[in-house]
């Protein structure tokens, strides 16, 4: 068996998303049992929240409970602060058919982080936890906290690990660590129904092709993102912006993506990215 990279959003989705796959992941992680819940990717709140317009990977809804998961790498130190912003967001939204204010449903946010951080505490000490769980309860001047919200916010990163995490959650973590760095010969409990299903999901034979040609995709775009943040950090916004975007260019077009699919993401005409492929004898 040969696992698909989980650290690639379209490989990601396609294994979350299944229903019994979702369920048990949740579950595991949250303790939570989400029932009967629709399932959708690249989910938007139906109004935006301030100024910014949000874009779920993985989103789940059933009568009593919001649920969404996140797959990212740690690249840039701000996606804690962007991923809290997700997070209080969906819990605003609620008020949109809400008849006073109390919550009519839980909220769950679940990032899978597949980098190890490069954020730091505010001591300064880099963070190495394998489980990071975010919650609203206030706690006493003697520190006893009082359970009045059960909303949680909860990053998972495979990174690391811990002898304290419970079996349940390191099952998952593994999973989805050895799909990155030991997919050919992967390790991980097949004892455990739902793993064992997520695993013929993410089982590359079983992998339809046009899954395969959309993460081929996705991947381009992971690579030259990387590539043009860097070359504009390095070389100074205008230069780097221009340097970046050829860069990005090329490598999409190494991954044998469209032309046109090209232009549409670097927004440029068809002859102008044909033009930069010539220019560097592509």
């Amino acid at each position: 068996m040969q696992l698909a990279n989980l650290d690639n959003e379209i490989f990601f989705k396609k294994v979350f998303t299944d229903p019994e796959v979702f369920r048990a992941f949740v579950k595991d992680i949250t303790g939570v049992d989400v029932i009967n819940a629709t399932i959708e990717t690249e989910k938007q709140l139906e109004r935006k929240v301030a100024a910014i317009n949000f874009k779920l990977d993985i989103y789940a809804e059933s009568f009593d409970k919001r649920v969404v998961i996140e797959i990212q790498r740690v690249d840039y130190d701000y996606s804690f602060d962007r991923f809290m912003h997700y997070f209080l967001a969906l819990l605003v939204d609620l008020q949109r058919r809400s008849k006073d204010y109390s919550f009519e449903q839980d909220v769950y946010t679940i990032v899978v982080l597949t980098s190890p951080y490069v954020v730091k505490e505010k001591t300064g000490e880099l963070i190495k936890d394998d489980v990071l769980i975010s919650d609203l309860n206030p706690r006493t001047l003697s520190n006893k906290i009082r359970q009045i919200y059960p909303h949680k916010l909860i990053f998972l990163n495979p990174n690391y690990s811990s002898p304290d995490t419970p079996k349940e959650i390191q099952d998952w973590l593994e999973f989805i660590l050895t799909s990155i760095k030991n997919p050919n010969t992967p390790k991980f409990n097949q004892s455990n129904v739902a793993i064992a299903k997520a695993a013929a999901l993410a089982n590359i034979e079983n992998m339809p092709e046009s899954v395969l040609e959309d993460a081929k995709i996705a991947e381009a775009k992971k690579k030259t993102t990387k590539i043009y943040a860097s070359i504009e950090h390095e070389k100074g916004i205008e230069e780097g912006k221009d340097m970046g975007k050829e860069e990005m260019i090329l490598e999409m077009y190494a991954a044998q993506m469209p032309i046109d699919q090209i232009a549409k993401i670097a927004k440029k005409t068809t002859e102008e990215i044909s033009g930069i492929i010539e220019k560097h004898g592509k």
